[in-house]
């Protein structure tokens, strides 16, 4: 995996505050300046860190759901064992209605810095954060209207990655029926949809013929046995490729792909160790990678409250895995062209269904 550390500091130096709503903020790119400057700042946290207590609260996914909660995790015990004296814990969601009282506790043992991982918990952590203005907090995949003073905002471009697995779907598909299972519908999750979907009709467009794409929410984002059901009834209808974006409910999808040897596309981290033989590629989210940096700047002392973080392809944020070899190089050489063009903002991926009917037109 590419070196991220240094990259991803100078491109949260270089973004601005921002007011924007959920799942969607701007972004500016980090200068030649500011990458040298991270270089430099890497390692600088240890003297500040002396029993510095960080933790993240889940969501309903729990700690070990295969993605961006065991990914926030992962990112947390890498602070550990990169600056001394930082302290590093998590509290499991079983419901909603745990998440206050989670946020709570975790204010009354002392953290000094509380995650929030996803855009369920956006009132409860805002409730916490005016409650507690002395303590910051931060949150992943949400970003509000107007940000807390106390409090940062990581919001990633998931449309972006998606489109880039969506046109690895396409240039893939021997059916030319493809499908998409998501979690519960949101901004966020529309992201990864008409991403996904705008990737396939990009080469539907470039190999001139059609290809349908099946979407279906599964309405959770824990529950695997519906996941699989779901992808059985996509592959016996006809797709050979089901990309998810829905938590634990994806591993129920890739399961069905292995049963039906058929295509899985993950999502957040590389989920090939699943079903080497059949997960095509991921939409990587590299959200272990944010939390460890955020977190390591609010050791530092850095202003990083009252500001929402836009990661995507050009700050390194998102992404698709370097292992290709279930698509071929052709495929994997075609989306990485695919992907300097996004960075060069010659494609915008599309990010909600109108945003998606007006990139589609521009295809035909």
């Amino acid at each position: 995996m590419k070196k991220l550390a240094a990259f991803l500091l100078a491109a949260l130096m270089a973004v601005s505050a921002t007011a924007c709503s959920s799942g969607a903020a701007s972004s500016s790119e980090a200068s030649s300046e500011a990458s040298g400057q991270a270089a430099s700042a890497a390692g600088s946290s240890s003297a500040a860190a002396t029993n510095y207590k960080v933790l993240m609260v889940t969501d309903t996914g729990g700690v070990n759901d295969q993605s961006f909660n065991q990914l926030s995790w992962k990112g947390l015990q890498q602070l550990e064992k990169d600056v001394p004296g930082a302290k590093a814990n998590y509290s499991e969601s079983k419901q909603e209605s745990d998440y206050a009282t989670n946020l709570d506790k975790a204010a009354d043992d002392g953290n000094q810095l509380i995650w929030g991982v996803g855009y369920a918990m956006a009132g409860a952590l805002q409730n916490a954060a005016q409650q507690n203005p002395d303590i910051g907090y931060a949150i992943i995949d949400n970003a509000y209207e107007t940000v807390p003073s106390n409090v940062t905002c990581v919001v990633f471009r998931a449309q972006e990655p998606s489109f880039l697995v969506g046109y690895i779907a396409g240039k893939t598909t021997k059916t030319n029926k493809v499908g998409f299972v998501g979690g519960q519908k949101s901004d966020v999750i529309d992201q990864f949809e008409y991403g996904y979907k705008a990737g396939v009709a990009y080469a539907a467009k470039e190999l001139n013929k059609n290809i349908d794409v099946v979407s279906q929410y599964a309405e959770s984002f824990v529950d695997s046995a519906k996941g699989k059901a779901i992808a059985k009834s996509m592959y016996s209808g006809g797709c050979d490729i089901v990309f998810h974006a829905a938590g634990g409910v994806g591993v129920g999808v890739i399961e069905a792909a292995k049963e039906a040897n058929k295509y899985a596309i993950g999502v957040d981290m590389d989920q090939a160790f699943l079903a080497p033989d059949n997960v095509l590629t991921s939409a990587l989210k590299r959200v272990d990678k944010a939390v460890e940096q955020v977190s390591k700047d609010a050791i530092d002392g850095k202003e990083i409250g009252g500001k929402t973080y836009s990661l995507g392809l050009t700050e390194d944020g998102v992404g698709i895995p370097e292992e290709h070899k279930l698509m071929g190089d052709d495929t994997y050489n075609a989306a990485m062209a695919l992907e300097q063009k996004i960075k060069d903002k010659e494609i915008v991926p599309p990010a909600s269904k109108d945003d998606y009917d007006a990139f589609v037109k521009t295809l035909k």
